[in-house]
């Protein structure tokens, strides 16, 4: 068994990856550890993955303060400066600008698998994380001053704190014995991605139908990501279609202002459900990111919360560790939750009534779609909706 760690981060994902790199740079000894292989490097000229992330001003925030956002190439990033949302008509509609807060932009569109790239050329430099790829915990023993935690190759690694950061299916939170409520939508969302005739766009935008939402996120120089959502047998039949009959589509299903496309490029599908832990601590342990949450991708604030546990999270721990406090203690991670368990639960009502709104009967759809109208009258709560949305 290794001497004591400060703390053992389990999920090399992004949101992993930002911890590590967190606590790694304020000096304190960490492993990491990953079931699966580091990253690979991403050419600028790679054709764009089906994965792509919004990350607002808190999350580049975050990623700029643990020294990965100058990994993140400016040829695989894409600046949004507008959101819009309308209804199926597109006559009511709700729109945000940065300028109305005095920004530059909202944030970026990004590759997950350039982000995590990133996080891990961060990793790389600092010498108090270790890395442990092809391994995953098998047993956790929480103790008074230390917890130990059992990897699958046997070996045995002590800390002061277990960070459970390992995905939705989370074996860290199952050894914990945390139960989850888990809700299951109805709905699978088609991602895909598409060669545009219209150049790099700043505005993100999204259409409430009956059926689901449709949305529009912007990639560099010709290219867009769509998301089509629908029932489980309508999101089949359209993920079976050929590029050429799904262009076809495309192009008579969604709005006007998408401008024609050139090319579908690639395509995939997945199941909209939520997942939500009934706990995010336990003695010297923490969960954060889709451990401890999965949310609607509705408004594509997923990866935003979890890089906002992140950021909670690992002030804390390093504060502690600064002032020569344990970095596990059960106040520390107490504090942690009452901060981030509101806000999540939050969110979560919001996308619910979003989908339940814009998805059920008439009246219902009606009554959403002059609540659009409405909305986007009203100055200074947009802002504050908005500096919410940013995590400002």
């Amino acid at each position: 068994m290794d001497d004591t760690l400060d703390a053992i981060i389990v999920g090399g994902g992004m949101v992993g990856a930002a911890v590590a790199a967190a606590l790694g740079q304020a000096g304190m000894a960490v492993a990491l550890v990953e079931g699966g292989r580091p990253p690979e490097p991403v050419a600028d000229d790679a054709p764009f993955d089906l994965r792509i992330s919004s990350l607002n001003l808190a999350s580049q925030r975050l990623l700029e303060a643990v020294g990965a956002w100058g990994f993140i190439p400016e040829a695989r990033r894409c600046p949004f400066r507008h959101i819009e949302a309308s209804d199926e008509t597109e006559r009511r509609q709700v729109h945000f600008g940065a300028a109305d807060l005095g920004l530059p932009d909202f944030g970026h569109f990004v590759e997950n698998r350039v982000i995590r790239r990133a996080l891990w050329q961060r990793l790389a430099e600092l010498p108090g994380v270790a890395t442990h790829c092809h391994a995953g915990p098998v047993a956790w023993l929480p103790g008074r001053h230390r917890t130990l935690l059992e990897l699958d190759s046997g070996r045995l690694l002590a800390a002061r704190l277990v960070v459970g950061a390992d995905g939705a299916g989370s074996r860290v939170r199952a050894l914990a014995g945390i139960a989850t409520r888990d809700e299951d939508h109805g709905l699978r969302a088609l991602i895909i991605n598409v060669r545009t005739r219209l150049p790099q766009q700043d505005v993100s935008w999204q259409r409430f139908t009956p059926g689901g939402p449709q949305a529009m996120l912007p990639l560099p120089g010709h290219h867009a990501s769509l998301v089509w959502y629908g029932s489980p047998e309508a999101t089949a039949e359209r993920e079976a279609l050929d590029d050429e009959a799904l262009r076809l589509a495309i192009e008579r299903a969604f709005p006007e202002r998408l401008g024609g496309l050139e090319a579908v490029l690639g395509r995939a599908s997945f199941p909209i459900r939520g997942r939500h832990a009934e706990r995010y601590v336990r003695p010297r342990l923490a969960l954060v990111g889709d451990a401890a949450h999965v949310i609607n991708p509705l408004a594509g604030q997923g990866l935003n919360l979890g890089l906002q546990d992140a950021a909670e999270l690992s002030e804390r721990v390093v504060a502690a560790f600064r002032a020569g406090q344990d970095p596990g203690g059960q106040g520390l991670l107490a504090g942690y939750a009452r901060a981030r368990r509101p806000q999540t639960l939050a969110m979560i009502a919001a996308m619910t009534a979003f989908h339940r709104v814009f998805t059920g009967a008439e009246p219902l759809r009606q009554a959403g779609a002059a609540g659009l109208a409405v909305a986007d009258h009203l100055g200074p709560a947009k802002r504050q909706v908005m500096r919410r949305a940013l995590g400002l």
